[in-house]
């Protein structure tokens, strides 16, 4: 393969032989890529983006604004500028730079995403079963079945409205019993009878073999189906339990240990962890976090449409007021350079676009966690920005609980079971703590009785304690 490659730099074209080769060598990249990838080490030369890990962060940063590159493009450079390093010229201020997290930054919402679903009015199809059974062919008329049921199972929940996560486990749950009702029973999913309902559930329990809290959102997802799509209020189900089982006590990390994550965590991730933790946010509701939630006179943040859409107030930790205001002005400068451009909008919801028209491009409406590139909204067409995808925080929450060797199974909600633990663990009233997470009932907040030592009152946040002295 000839490929012809212009620099602009200083280097040898030694350098750029060992290069071309290194990536020929390698069966990960495609061979039309390569001219590609040898282009991106050149323009972040003429960045100069050798000179620093600012310069070469302001190339990345610059780059994500262009509003048609993809998310492999991008990937795409960041490993072409990482593999030059690593193996043809060495860079110091390199040696600790983490390119994976760079490239989660770019990382953009599926078009399902709970965040953006409702955003697009087109309804999913329904044509593929989404856990098919090989020992049925489909029943006649199956597809047309299943679409009038989901259209009208998603426009009765949304008039409630449920919650998206609560909306899309429904549906699948609503999708996968009248499937089983045309494949095994030669029923309409129209016509709901308990009887229906109960072999199903019993179906699940002793077939598929499903938890009971599994079975148990199954019933509510066909309770739903029946009562407000099928217009059946008078019936009982009567069905075989799935085993019981212990419920399983949170994963509760140590102060220590949570020090040491974040050790390995770099921004925003880390301030994130750090705001998830010291108030206790879910991680979508850290993710979906807009300037105005944040009110740093009265030391507090606004969670609006939280889990069950309610709304609570949790404390803005101290500790973290310089850093989250140094953050937010590196946000709003990217705000203002975008806006600029034209591309400063952020993604509201659609009734909420109604009212305030300009909000998308207002400051107080840009979230404080934007993703490093916009995407394309479903609905207008329009470039706008998200918020970043929980799945790279997830993966960056992972890879550095494997770093700090945590022998936990941990994910990022265990910093909601340490901050509720914390609290109570330093005295902390039951009744406060259960406002501060949002729990309806206070039984729910008493799993974490097991830990809790001293009596008291008192809702400051875990990361304004003092720390504990090291023997």
């Amino acid at each position: 393969m000839n490929t012809t490659v212009t620099t602009r730099g200083a280097e040898a074209p030694s350098e750029w032989t060992r290069y071309l080769a290194l990536l020929q060598g390698d069966p990960h990249f495609k061979p039309n890529a390569l001219p590609h990838m040898a282009r991106w080490v050149s323009y972040w030369q003429k960045e100069n983006g050798p000179k620093s890990e600012a310069q070469t962060r302001a190339f990345f940063s610059q780059l994500g604004q262009r509003p048609n590159l993809k998310e492999w493009h991008f990937r795409q450079a960041v490993t072409s500028v990482e593999l030059w390093i690593q193996k043809i010229e060495p860079l110091e201020w390199a040696r600790n730079f983490d390119w994976e997290a760079l490239k989660d930054e770019a990382r953009l919402l599926e078009s399902d995403h709970r965040t953006v679903m409702r955003d697009n009015d087109r309804l999913q199809s329904s044509s593929a079963p989404s856990d098919p059974a090989k020992d049925f062919i489909p029943a006649e008329g199956e597809k047309e079945a299943l679409d009038e049921i989901l259209d009208e199972s998603r426009k009765a929940m949304r008039t409630i409205p449920l919650a998206s996560a609560t909306e899309q486990a429904y549906l699948q749950w609503i999708k996968r019993f009248s499937r089983f009702q045309l494949r095994r029973l030669d029923q309409s999913p129209r016509e709901f009878s308990p009887e229906a309902a109960a072999q199903y559930l019993e179906f699940l329990a002793i077939e598929r073999k499903v938890s009971p809290g599994t079975q148990k959102q199954a019933l509510n997802a066909i309770n739903f189906l029946a009562r407000k799509v099928c217009g059946v209020e008078d019936y009982e189900i009567q069905y075989r339990l799935a085993s019981e089982g212990k419920r399983r006590l949170p994963t509760v990390l140590q102060r220590e240990e949570i020090q040491r994550i974040l050790a390995h965590l770099q921004d925003p991730w880390r301030l994130m962890v750090e705001v998830m933790y010291g108030s206790g946010l879910r991680q979508i509701e850290a993710l979906r976090l807009r300037v105005k939630d944040i009110d740093f006179g009265q030391g507090h943040i606004m969670i609006h449409d939280g889990k069950g859409g309610k709304h609570r107030v949790v404390p803005l930790p101290k500790t973290l007021e310089g850093r989250l205001e140094e953050h937010l002005k590196g946000v709003e400068e990217t705000f203002q350079a975008n806006l600029a451009v034209g591309l400063g909008d952020v993604q509201i919801p659609h009734s909420l676009l109604k009212k305030y028209p300009n909000a998308p491009r207002e400051w107080p409406w840009q979230f404080v966690f934007p993703a490093a590139r916009p995407c394309q909204h479903p609905r207008t067409k329009q470039m706008v920005r998200y918020h970043l995808h929980e799945k790279s925080l997830q993966r960056q929450f992972r890879q550095a609980t494997l770093k700090a060797r945590i022998p936990k199974k941990v994910s990022c909600h265990c910093l909601r079971h340490s901050f509720a633990t914390h609290l109570l663990e330093n005295g902390v009233d039951i009744r406060t703590v259960q406002d501060l997470l949002g729990h309806s009932d206070v039984s729910t907040t008493m799993i974490y009785l097991h830990v809790i030592r001293r009596p008291g009152a008192g809702a400051p946040s875990p990361l304004d304690f003092p720390s504990s002295e090291t023997n």
